[in-house]
């Protein structure tokens, strides 16, 4: 029974060895085989497909199978530059001396002996795999040149335009013997007949005319020039007169006419417009301080609006304005501004300015408040990008420059107006060029990271040592240290120089 036990024995030993020989044997021709397709490259390591952390110094195979990937020297790493470590990219505390992935699945991030980055790409340059990039939601837009101008939000209300407002007030005194217009809001061209007036100075002024008129046509074919100058001079005034009481050409025709005095006179409109109040009715007895009709022309109004006193120095004559009304709800009005008026009200501390919109339908109407938009310090052919897309961190502002597909160049601008969801670029970027409009905080994150991971390569870098020749001995403070401080055991005495 020993020999036969012995003899298995020997039998499992010679088929395990026999077995590890050609596992042995196994990896060494894999090893081969991969740095025989790959030319010169080393391996430095074998990385499990499915965990990153798990690395095996020899070929090998994980629990479902599936090969090693191998990892080599110049993996990860630019040609001629030398990697120091790999740094987590959420946390540049972890490092490994290898390649590796975080729990994310994001690799680590080379940190390199000339300072970590790029000698061409400026610091804090992110760069990101693609499938990163569309997993955290990266959108871009391109900067683009527009007319811009600052905007400004104001309450107006609508006001009648006082340079198309007629006060209709009669120049002889008498009785309103008939009303032609009677009802306000009525609209009225020029020239239509509103009253007809019965004034005693007014028929006063017709005999007048007439008897001029005579005694006109009695000395015309005379040979007395002066009586006939005379005569002329004193039909011209009594016409004159009667134009000055407002008679219409017509009338005074027709009086020439049929050399019979008119009882009543009609008064008529100066201008096309609505009637927006009556002040007289019908054997009313009328002065010339009466105000007979409000007539106003409502084809072009004004919209006055109170400006703070710290937005007067972006305004100025002739800026657009946008106006809405609820009357007229989806419609947006164009204007303008057309007048500053140079006083403040001293208890709101406010200024009025006068816009003025065009109202050809007549659906403004004076009374009603409006929203209005003032685009004011308006910047021609101007630099801008959306507003979403500004990093304001500190005491700067910056983008995210999309330098190449998944590489982000943070850079410092100079803001101008902000309007319509656009900023203005005064410095730091150029017309055509890509940035980033949503998700750049998590990049700004990124890039902090790596310009501090530079920084502190940077003063890892520097020299340590202290210089001690330049350093005088009376500048040593030894007052602090003790004796007993003093290792001796590590200093040799000079015996000859001891006493």
């Amino acid at each position: 029974m020993s020999k036969f036990f012995i003899a298995v024995v020997m039998l499992a030993a010679g088929a395990g060895g026999g077995h590890w020989y050609a596992t042995q044997q196994s990896n060494e021709a894999v090893a081969t085989v991969a740095e025989g397709k790959s030319g010169e490259r080393k391996v430095l390591f074998w990385r499990n497909p499915m965990n990153p952390a798990i690395t095996s110094p020899v070929p090998a195979k994980d629990n479902m199978g599936m090969d090693y990937i191998p990892v080599y020297a110049d993996e990860g790493k630019p040609k001629e530059r030398e990697v120091l470590f790999w740094r987590n990219p959420m946390n540049p505390a972890i490092t490994s001396p290898v390649p590796a992935k975080d729990n994310m699945g994001m690799d680590y991030l080379p940190v390199y002996a000339d300072g970590g980055s790029n000698n061409d790409e400026p610091a804090g340059t992110v760069k990101i795999d693609p499938v990163t990039v569309q997993n955290i939601g990266v959108r871009t837009a391109r900067a683009e040149q527009r007319s811009l101008a600052r905007q400004l939000n104001a309450l107006g209300q609508v006001d009648f335009n006082e340079e198309r407002l007629a006060r209709l007030h009669p120049k002889a005194s008498g009785w309103i013997e008939r009303l032609m217009v009677d009802e306000t809001g009525v609209r009225v061209s020029k020239g239509t007949i509103l009253l007809a007036l019965y004034s005693p100075d007014l028929v006063a002024a017709q005999r007048e005319y007439l008897i001029a008129l005579e005694n006109w046509e009695s000395v015309r074919n005379s040979s007395a020039g002066r009586m006939k100058k005379s005569t002329k001079s004193l039909l011209r005034s009594s016409r004159e007169r009667l134009e000055l009481f407002d008679v219409p050409a017509h009338q005074i025709k027709e009086l020439e006419q049929s050399r019979k005095i008119k009882k009543q006179l009609h008064i008529h409109s100066p201008f096309a417009g609505r009637i927006m109040h009556i002040g007289a009715r019908e054997g009313q007895y009328i002065t010339a301080k009466d105000e007979l009709y409000l007539i106003a022309d409502l084809s072009r109004i004004w919209v006055n609006v109170d400006i703070y006193e710290d937005d007067l120095p972006w305004m100025k004559i002739g800026d657009r304005a946008e106006m809405r009304v609820r009357a007229v709800p989806g419609r947006t009005f164009h204007g303008k501004i057309t007048f500053i008026h140079p006083v403040m009200q001293q208890k709101s501390r406010t200024v009025r300015v006068r816009l003025e919109f065009d109202n050809p339908d007549l659906l403004l109407k004076p009374g009603m408040f409006a929203n209005v938009v003032l685009h004011t310090d308006e910047q021609p052919n101007a630099v801008v990008v959306p507003s979403e897309a500004i990093v304001r961190s500190g005491s700067h502002e910056q983008l995210f420059v999309v330098r190449e597909p998944g590489k982000f160049e943070p850079r410092q601008v100079t803001l101008g107006v902000s309007a319509g969801g656009f900023t203005q670029i005064l410095e730091g970027l150029e017309a055509g060029e890509e940035v980033v409009t949503s998700s750049q905080f998590l990049i700004d994150s990124e890039s902090k990271l790596r310009e501090a991971t530079a920084k502190m390569m940077a003063v890892m870098a520097a020299p340590a040592e202290i210089d001690m020749s330049d350093m005088e001995m009376d500048e040593i403070d030894m007052s602090d240290m003790e004796m007993d401080e003093i290792d001796m055991s590590d200093m040799e005495m000079d015996e000859e120089s001891t006493p």
